[in-house]
């Protein structure tokens, strides 16, 4: 008893405690524990009102890619590696064992015109990877180059702004303003389209030019829309630019800006992030855009581009790559380097994907059909893709490494 007594606060203290959590512990089963059920059948989800409209006749229609027509990427494969590029794994073959920046066809239609940063200095270099010198020059510290499309000539831009344009064949430059920039020539190759940019936004404009930068001429004021204006000179000659205006979240109007204040028609895109390439006749346009719907990663569309048919027949190409990622080898056919995986994202920030493993898919864009062409013997992160004009091979650069490759498509 007397232990009792001289614990008996503690002990009746303990106990009101226990009895305590075992009342919660009933209450708590009784009437707020989950019961497991089982699933509810699922239903079709319902079309939210404001959603993209129905293929239909008319302007603005948007072709949806049925599910069959998915380009499907094998994982691993054990068959045996082809020299030409039949849909399978399909032989890389390297070019050159050298950094290469900006490479362009060259006017013959099959050699390849580069900068190389490590020696400042540019080259050709041909299918079976002999190479010339293009100059003795040297250029160090060459950030961009814009090749000519007719001409062997090329501008320079510069990490501090400086631009020159060089001739290959006189050995002449001539320098540019450093506020230019975004430079594209034209189909001829003796003008140029670019952005001046003054210090203030009211001395900012899209303007054209003389190769050698005389004969300036005002087209667009920018202000301070810098960003969303996007020069390139269509290869018909019918526009110089293009930019694009926010509707609304996931969508963009595109206007096109002529020579002479034509009032195009505008086109309207589904995402952000408008990545443009113009097919070899100007009358398509091949673009990627990014949006919350797949998860803000690239997503590959095309649409007519060209005079009353802007705007139709605008396709969903439920391809995950960038427009940037792909060239054309005649009006309608495509290749395209399109990563295996992307991470959700990567169209917002690109750089998600550099190591990304890409495989070669071609589209004919008269139908829509996509093909895979081949499947690389490597790792390669595919981009500044080339046809030669026969068509037998495809050069790229792989990112990874800088260095040049080639694939035989015939």
């Amino acid at each position: 008893m007397e232990f009792f007594e001289k614990y008996k606060k503690i002990i009746l203290v303990v106990g009101f405690l226990i009895i305590t959590g075992l009342i919660a512990f009933a209450i708590y089963s009784t009437f707020f524990q989950a019961v497991p059920t089982e699933p509810e059948p699922s239903e079709e989800p319902s079309t939210p009102e404001g959603g993209l409209p129905t293929a239909e006749e008319g302007e603005g229609q948007i072709i949806e890619e049925e599910d069959d027509e998915e380009v499907t990427f094998p994982q691993e494969t054990t068959e045996p590696i082809s020299e030409i590029a039949q849909g399978g794994l399909t032989k890389v073959t390297k070019l050159n064992d050298t950094t290469t920046s900006n490479p362009s066809l060259s006017q013959n239609g099959s050699d390849l015109k580069y900068y190389n940063p490590e020696t400042g200095q540019f080259y050709t270099i041909d299918k079976n990877g002999n190479i010339k010198i293009l100059t003795e020059k040297v250029f160090h510290n060459v950030d961009e180059v814009v090749w000519s499309p007719a001409d062997n000539k090329a501008i320079l831009e510069y990490p501090d702004g400086s631009n020159i344009m060089y001739n290959f064949e006189t050995d002449k430059q001539v320098t540019l303003p450093k506020h230019w920039k975004d430079f594209d020539f034209s189909p001829e190759g003796d003008k140029l389209v670019m952005k001046s940019i003054g210090t203030s936004e009211n001395n900012r404009w899209l303007a054209i030019s003389n190769d050698d930068g005389s004969k300036v001429t005002p087209l667009e004021h920018l202000g301070d829309k810098d960003e969303t204006v996007y020069p390139s000179w269509s290869p018909n000659k019918q526009s110089v630019a293009m930019y694009t205006e926010g509707k609304d979240f996931d969508s963009q109007d595109v206007y096109f800006v002529g020579l002479n204040n034509e009032n195009f028609k505008s086109t309207t895109i589904e995402g952000r992030g408008f990545d443009p390439l113009w097919s070899s006749d100007g009358e398509k346009l091949l673009y990627s855009v990014y949006s919350s719907e797949n998860d803000y990663k690239p997503n590959l569309w095309f649409v007519n581009a060209y005079g009353e048919k802007i705007g139709t027949n605008r396709t969903n190409l439920n391809l995950e790559t960038w427009a940037s990622k792909c060239t054309f080898s005649d009006n309608t056919s495509v290749y395209c380097a399109v990563p295996t995986s992307l991470p959700e994202a990567s169209g917002m920030f690109k750089e998600l994907a550099e190591r990304t493993k890409d495989n070669l898919v071609k589209i004919d864009l008269s139908s829509g059909q996509k093909k895979l062409v081949a499947i690389p013997d490597g790792t390669y992160n595919m981009s500044n893709l080339i046809v030669s004009d026969n068509g037998y091979y495809l050069y790229f650069t792989d990112n990874v490494t800088g260095r040049l490759n080639q694939i035989k498509l015939k």
